[in-house]
C-alpha cells in the first residue's frame, strides 16, 4: 500500500506543477530548433517554473481553505484538515513564488519572469475567485494554463513569435475537455461548495457535451498548425493526428454515457495526451531532420 502523501507535497499540487513543467519544456524544445542555446538553461528554467508554480498552488490552497472544507474531494487537503496552518501555507507560497521568480530573473530574462508572474497572478487572483462568480472561469483559467509554453519559448528566443502562440492555443484548447470533464465528475462537490461550474448549471449534460466535443475537434485542428507552418514535420503530424482523433473519440462517449466514470475517462485521456504530444515534438525534432537527410541522399 502506498504511503500517504506528505501535506507539504500536496500543498504545491504536484500534478498541476508537473503539467506546467511539461508545457514549459514544449516551448523550450521547439524554440531551440532555431536558437541552439546551452542545455544548462533547461534545468534552471524547470527549477524556476517548479518553484513559482508550487508557490501559486500553495497560495490557492490558502485562499480556498474554507471552501475546501465543504467538498468531499478536498476535505483532507493540508489546510482544511489542519495538517498545515494557513499562516505557514501563505509563507511557503510567497517564499516559493518569489524564490522561483528570483532564479528566473538571474538566469533567464525579463520575458520569462513576466510570463511566470502573470501565470501565478491570473491563477491565484483572477481564476480562483472567479470560480464562485461564473462558469466562464474555465475559459479564463485556461489562460494561465496556456502561458507556460510561451515562457519556455522566450527563455530560448528572447521574444515571442507566431510559433510560440501556436503552442499557446494548443494548450488552451486542450484544457477545455479536461476541465469540463472534471467539472462533470465533481459536479455535486462543486455545487455543495458554491462553485459556478457549467456542470452545475447543465443537469442534462448537453452543454457540457458540446463544449467537450467542440474543443476536442478544435484541439485536433490547432495541433496541426505547426505542421502547416513548416515548424514540425511528418513524425509529429502522424502522432499528433492520432492523439487528436483519440481525444475526439473519447469525448464522443459522453454523448451516450453521461456518467462520472465516462467523465473521468475523458479527464485521464487528456492527462495522457499532453506528455505524449511532447514526445511527438521531441521525436520530430530529433529524427525528422535525419530522415530528411537520408531521403535527399537516396
Amino acid at each position: 500500500m502506498a504511503e500517504p502523501q506528505s501535506p507539504y507535497v500536496a500543498l504545491i499540487k504536484p500534478r498541476i506543477v508537473s503539467m506546467q513543467l511539461i508545457t514549459v519544456a514544449m516551448g523550450f524544445f521547439l524554440a531551440r530548433i532555431e536558437t541552439p542555446v546551452s542545455w544548462w538553461l533547461f534545468p534552471i528554467l524547470l527549477v524556476g517554473t517548479f518553484l513559482t508554480a508550487g508557490g501559486a498552488a500553495a497560495l490557492n490552497h490558502f485562499l480556498e481553505r474554507n471552501i475546501d472544507k465543504l467538498m468531499k474531494r478536498t476535505q483532507d487537503r493540508p489546510l482544511p484538515s489542519g495538517k498545515i496552518s494557513p499562516t505557514v501555507a501563505a509563507i511557503i507560497g510567497f517564499a516559493l513564488l518569489f524564490s522561483g521568480l528570483g532564479i528566473l530573473w538571474i538566469w533567464t530574462n525579463s520575458w520569462v519572469v513576466f510570463l511566470s508572474f502573470l501565470t501565478a497572478f491570473l491563477y491565484v487572483l483572477v481564476y480562483t475567485p472567479l470560480k464562485q462568480i461564473s462558469w466562464i472561469n474555465t475559459f479564463v483559467g485556461a489562460i494561465p494554463g496556456a502561458i507556460p509554453p510561451l515562457a519556455g519559448w522566450v527563455a530560448v528566443a528572447g521574444h515571442l513569435d507566431p510559433v510560440a502562440w501556436q503552442l499557446f492555443w494548443i494548450l488552451y484548447f486542450w484544457q477545455m475537455p479536461h476541465f469540463f470533464a472534471i467539472a462533470w465528475a465533481l459536479k455535486d462537490d462543486y455545487e455543495r461548495a458554491g462553485f459556478k461550474m457549467l456542470s452545475v448549471e447543465d443537469p442534462s449534460g448537453d452543454r457540457t457535451l458540446f463544449q467537450m466535443m467542440a474543443h476536442s475537434v478544435i484541439l485536433l485542428m490547432v495541433s496541426m498548425v505547426p505542421v502547416f507552418t513548416g515548424k514540425l514535420g511528418l513524425i509529429y503530424a502522424v502522432l499528433a493526428g492520432i492523439l487528436g482523433v483519440w481525444m475526439v473519440s473519447v469525448s464522443l462517449r459522453f454523448r451516450t454515457s453521461r456518467t462520472r466514470e465516462t467523465a473521468l475517462s475523458i479527464m485521464k485521456t487528456s492527462i495522457i495526451y499532453l506528455p505524449l504530444l511532447l514526445v511527438a515534438i521531441l521525436l520530430d525534432v530529433v529524427f525528422y531532420p535525419m530522415i530528411s537527410v537520408l531521403i535527399s541522399v537516396i
